[in-house]
């Protein structure tokens, strides 16, 4: 039965759907907007190394006839000019296998010290590379061994140690198996040449890390690459100073001298290291300043407070008891300690030493 609501739906629905739908409304188009057009990255100016680096031997001719032809002052160009010129562009271009000789010494370096960090790793930091810094060395790597300690970061980090390579091949014996080649110390003429070799068991045979850095020189990063090819060492720091020679002064008159590389290190398989230095495996920055406060300020109470942090005091029961917070009111001690520095070169030493004692379990 169709009632009467149903029927006026019913002649209503023909009348809605005839209708005209409502007109649809556009947005009005967005306003074009200007793009500004992309500046352009100015090409960098090569530097003037880089810019003789690229010159073949035609252009360098030519740049030399030039300055002597159109250059303003050509007139000062003069035999004694020339000669200095050259011997300073050489000087610079030939660094740091030729330097004046001036009878410089060696940096102050902090003394030997050693010592164990967390029951997982011996620190050794020679100070020098000489007869008494390789006896403390093998006393500590005895006490290290009779221990059982898994691991050893030899720190050779701002070791200007000069070109005693002899002494530097005695303390790569202590660290690499017999029988190896460590190194080949090599003249202009190949007839010339000292061939070093390990014939002693090593003193320790555990993980070896070694720190280095830019002021790592002469004898000590010849000891450093030696460890990383015969001992399985990983470096870590900076590259390192690329002074692997043996240097000799030769007198000029006076009170001059030249300082030229006469002889340089070459290994069995990574070749020489002069002049480009070590290369680490992980490289980590420190600056030399801070560098040097840690070794000032680990002369009196070891370094393990450069590498681990101090937990910080929580809420227990005793605090709650007598009303404190200990999280905020801790004392703060006004010392040296409180304001260590941090050595992220030792710190991510700990952290291979952890990773790979975790590994090998």
């Amino acid at each position: 039965m169709i009632t009467p609501r149903i029927f006026a739906l019913l002649v209503l629905l023909p009348v809605l759907y005839a209708a005209d739908p409502l007109p649809e409304v556009t947005p009005p188009a967005p306003e074009p907007v200007e793009t500004p057009a992309p500046v352009p990255t100015p090409t960098p100016l090569p530097s003037l190394d880089d810019w003789i680096n690229s010159l073949d031997d035609a252009q360098v001719q030519n740049a030399l006839e030039l300055l002597e032809t159109q250059f303003q002052g050509a007139e000062e160009l003069d035999a004694s000019v020339k000669q200095r010129a050259l011997l300073q562009g050489l000087t610079t271009r030939l660094a740091p296998g030729v330097g004046i000789g001036v009878g410089t010494h060696d940096p102050t370096t902090p003394p030997f010290l050693a010592e164990i960090l967390d029951a997982r790793a011996g620190y050794i930091r020679p100070g020098s590379l000489d007869a008494t810094a390789l006896t403390q060395m093998d006393a500590a790597l005895e006490k290290f061994s009779g221990k059982q300690v898994p691991a050893l970061i030899l720190d050779l980090r701002g070791l200007r140690s000069g070109e005693d390579l002899e002494t530097a091949a005695k303390f790569a014996r202590r660290l690499t198996p017999k029988g190896k080649i460590l190194f080949t110390i090599q003249k202009p003429s190949a007839k010339q040449e000292r061939i070093l070799t390990s014939d002693t068991d090593p003193l320790f045979a555990g993980i070896l890390l070694v720190l280095v850095d830019a002021d790592t020189a002469g004898a000590s990063e010849v000891l450093a690459a030696t460890l990383r090819e015969h001992a399985g060492a990983m470096l870590l720091g900076e590259t390192t100073a690329g002074e692997a020679v043996e240097f000799v002064e030769f007198p000029l008159g006076g009170d001059k001298a030249l300082r030229l590389a006469v002889s340089r290190v070459v290994l069995p398989v990574g070749g020489v290291v002069f002049p480009q230095g070590v290369s680490p495996e992980v490289p980590v920055p420190l600056d030399s300043g801070v560098r040097d406060r840690i070794f000032e300020l680990g002369q009196k109470g070891g370094v393990s407070r450069f590498v681990f942090d101090v937990e910080r005091p929580r809420v227990n029961e005793a605090a709650l008891v007598a009303n404190r917070n200990p999280e905020i009111s801790a004392p703060v001690k006004n010392d040296e300690s409180s304001a260590a520095p941090r050595d992220p070169v030792l710190q991510r030493a700990m952290d291979l030493v952890t990773a790979i004692l975790f590994y090998k379990k």
